[in-house]
């Protein structure tokens, strides 16, 4: 005899109901078998029973105790799948989209994910959708792009939109770069090139031929102070010389290719009476040779890595890892001084999941400290943080395997990386901690700075967001 049921509780209100009527129509979508059917409407008629505080009781035959355990399951390819387990994953995915937390349901949507949910995913994906906003609270465009991430994982497409997300110039010749946007709203790359050049004007002060190699350049706006800083050491400025590394997809930012940064980096050397040469290598890190670099007798040498070795590929990832093959290049070269400036974030070999929570609170706290200098509606904002952020998150969240180019390391596994190469710790000195506080004095004070066994940490709220520190031989 098939169980009966009645019904106990107060009735359900409407306007939830109708919600899940709408998250349950997946499901309904799906079926594919009678037992799925038969199944599946019966976990959707119990689901709204038991969301919405009914409970349901089985009207048993007289004389019987209970139904046998086969009324209670259905077995499907050898699994038994309990029906009060699968409503009570609904009734809580519908508490928890009752509590409205955005981050909470952005953290169980990875987790359907993971799970190959696709009922879960799409109820979550379509309650998310009309939550996030490019222009609203930092969470709310955080998670905008976090749900594009994902969206992107779940069609394999993350890849196609990080290129189509590369920071390119605005329209006008008139208006900065959004990474140069970037840079002055927020203290992160300043913080990162201050830092950089005061480890290395310190190992330069008595040198005369310094040779500088950049494993990206950018926009060369790091080197600017440097020059200005050379320029006014006692007894004369030393003679310079850099080699600008960077691949062709920086051109975007720049406007066109290295000699625009050459033609930049001399004219300022030149109105400051600086000797000067600037030697392009357009070329990837990862492509990156001895040679390449043309290294000259008697010229002191000093590395920098700003923001660019979490894009090398490592160990993880394939056989060759140049993460650490570009460290031992930098030891065969007998360099002065090697800074090290990178996102302090672990995103490199975490799983699916913890990555995706590192980056939502990593990046929550950089969203939160662009909200403080610019208002949520202004158009540049929108456009930062779509072609500077999210092409990041996107990255993260959607690829795997080479495609994911984001690959950030804390910085304890940079300092066993840069060890194992034979480098030593060059801890800052006192005078670059005082003049990163000084630049601070410029932004919100909600901006953190710790100092650590040599290493400076720039942070939000006492989250860490950026680490510097420097090596030698």
């Amino acid at each position: 005899m098939e169980p009966r049921y009645k019904v106990e509780g107060e009735p359900p209100n409407k306007v939830l109901a109708a919600k899940v009527n709408c998250l349950c129509l997946p499901l309904k979508q799906s079926l594919c078998s009678s037992e799925k059917v038969f199944r599946c409407f019966f976990i959707l008629f119990v689901c709204r029973l038991v969301v919405f505080g009914f409970t349901a009781k089985p009207i048993l035959p007289d004389g019987q105790a209970s139904f046998p355990s086969r009324y209670m399951q259905f077995t499907g390819s050898g699994r038994s799948t309990g029906v009060l387990i699968e409503s009570e994953r609904w009734k809580y995915m519908m508490e928890m989209i009752a509590r409205g937390d955005l981050r909470e349901l952005l953290y169980a949507s990875a987790k359907a994910i993971e799970n190959k949910d696709m009922h879960m995913t799409d109820c979550l994906m379509t309650q998310l959708r009309q939550m996030v906003s490019v222009s609203g609270e930092p969470k709310q465009r955080l998670g905008a792009y976090m749900l594009e991430g994902l969206v992107a994982r779940l069609a394999s497409s993350g890849s196609s939109i990080y290129r189509a997300l590369r920071c390119k110039e605005p329209a006008s010749a008139e208006l900065l770069s959004y990474m140069h946007k970037l840079y002055e709203i927020c203290p992160y790359f300043k913080f990162g090139y201050m830092s950089a050049n005061g480890a290395i004007a310190e190992a330069m002060k008595d040198e005369s031929r310094i040779h500088i190699i950049d494993f990206q350049i950018a926009q060369g706006s790091q080197w600017l102070t440097l020059i200005h800083a050379l320029a006014a050491r006692p007894g004369g400025p030393p003679s310079i010389r850099i080699t600008g590394i960077d691949d062709s997809t920086s051109s975007y930012a720049r406007g066109g290719g290295l000699e625009i940064v050459g033609q930049r980096l001399c004219k300022l050397a030149e109105s400051c009476k600086v000797p000067f040469e600037f030697q392009a290598a357009a070329i990837s890190g990862t492509e990156v040779q001895l040679e390449d670099l043309r290294i000259q007798p008697g010229e002191a040498i000093a590395v920098n890595f700003a923001m660019m070795l979490h894009h090398m590929p490592d160990e993880s990832v394939g056989t060759q890892n140049h993460r650490d093959r570009l460290l031992r290049l930098a030891k065969s070269l007998s360099p002065k001084v090697v800074t090290l400036v990178e996102q302090e974030a672990n995103t490199n070999t975490a799983p699916f999941v913890p990555r995706f929570l590192e980056t939502m609170n990593h990046y929550l706290a950089v969203f939160e400290s662009i909200d403080v200098s610019l208002p949520r509606d202004h158009k540049e904002r929108i456009s930062v943080e779509q072609h500077c952020l999210a092409r990041e998150i996107v990255n993260i969240i959607a690829c795997e395997g080479p495609e994911r180019v984001e690959r950030h390391e804390l910085l304890g596994k940079w300092r066993s990386r840069f060890t194992m190469a034979g480098f030593k710790p060059h801890p800052l000195s006192s005078v670059v901690n005082s003049t990163i506080k000084t630049l601070l004095q410029s932004y919100c004070d909600k901006y953190t700075l710790e100092d650590r066994d040599g290493v400076l940490y720039l942070g939000w709220m006492n989250r860490a967001i950026v680490a510097s520190c420097a090596w030698r031989c």
